[in-house]
């Protein structure tokens, strides 16, 4: 997985990056601690495959998410996109990779000008880009609500009049408008009811077949990552802890954090609810200037004092398989 050689090989790659945020200071005074957001995390996500990032609220999903669409300033490490670092781009290379690589938002709604109405927010990109006016504009606009589910006549309506799904519908159309290569799709199906969350997912993963589509799909429910992607990150207070394709994530979890993540999903089959749930005591640590060791510590059942005082590195216990754990663990059998 992490090696100079796959940089040339994937489509995104992902080096020690680092993302601190300041917290206190000014202009004049420097900041006094900062917040380790995302803390030397390296992957690599290949051409049309989906990377299914997973953790709890706070883990740095999202900001990994911003940070590899530059949407944000690194603090340390290196991304690469087609084997080129997009830190190094300049003004005509970074604008080129706006149109390959784009964003699904968790509310869509949030992210319209509300003013405007669903042909200009859709056909903004195309605007902006020059790639169509006009009659082609229109066209295509009527084309790109096709692709998603939606009426061409909802060009001529506000982002209010329409429902939860059909937002999320007219954020997947615009994010496509360029015929990008990569999409960061930050939790969209969170804020959707269930029935809708089935659709919006369809969605998706028929797009990825039809337009060769590379995904990183973020989310806090594991066994949605696990219908969509190809392979697992599993990430804990800015670390990633366990990486694998998925069905070996589920046979094989190594790490008791991706164990409690997936025992701690409601199982609908009454003959499986005898398996034993990891429950997480105490409260996720502190991202501020953490304490040495691994940060799962504090809550993690195998604990010892070794853990407390080294911060373990990824290593591939199994064959693609890298975890981040002193402890020799295996979870439960493969939960269907």
């Amino acid at each position: 997985m992490i090696n100079d050689e796959s940089i040339k090989k994937s489509l995104v790659s992902v080096r020690n990056i680092k993302k601190y945020f300041p917290v206190g200071g000014g202009l004049i005074s420097k900041a006094k601690s900062y917040v380790h957001a995302v803390d030397d995390v390296s992957l690599d996500i290949y051409t049309g495959q989906t990377l299914g990032v997973v953790g709890e609220s706070g883990c740095g999903k999202t900001t990994m998410g911003r940070l590899v669409l530059k949407l944000l300033n690194k603090t340390a490490g290196e991304i690469y996109f087609k084997g080129e670092d997009i830190y190094k781009y300049n003004k005509q290379q970074a604008k080129h990779f706006r149109t390959k690589a784009q964003l699904i938002f968790q509310d869509s709604f949030s992210s319209f000008d509300s003013r405007n109405k669903i042909g200009k927010i859709v056909g903004e990109p195309l605007v902006v880009h020059n790639v169509a006016k006009g009659q082609e504009l229109e066209d295509r606009v009527a084309g790109l609500l096709r692709t998603v589910g939606l009426k061409p006549e909802l060009m001529d309506e506000y982002p209010y009049t329409l429902a939860a799904g059909q937002k999320q519908c007219v954020g997947v159309a615009r994010s496509i408008a360029l015929y990008p290569e990569f999409i960061v799709a930050d939790e969209p199906i969170s804020a959707l009811d269930v029935s809708v969350r089935a659709m919006m997912l369809n969605l998706l993963k028929d797009l990825q077949k039809s337009h060769n589509l590379t995904y990183m799909f973020i989310s806090h429910d594991i066994r949605v990552v696990r219908w969509l992607s190809s392979h697992i990150a599993i990430m804990y207070v800015g670390k990633l802890v366990e990486y694998a394709e998925t069905p070996e994530v589920f046979a094989h979890r190594l790490h008791p954090y991706t164990e409690a993540l997936l025992t701690a999903v409601p199982i609908e089959d009454p003959t499986l609810r005898h398996i034993k749930c990891e429950i997480l005591l105490g409260e996720v640590p502190s991202p501020v200037d953490p304490p040495p060791g691994c940060r799962f510590a504090p809550r993690c059942f195998l604990a010892n004092e070794r853990c407390f005082k080294e911060d373990p590195q990824l290593e591939e216990r199994r064959p693609g398989h890298w975890v981040a754990c002193f402890e020799d663990f295996e979870g439960q059998a493969e939960i269907s």
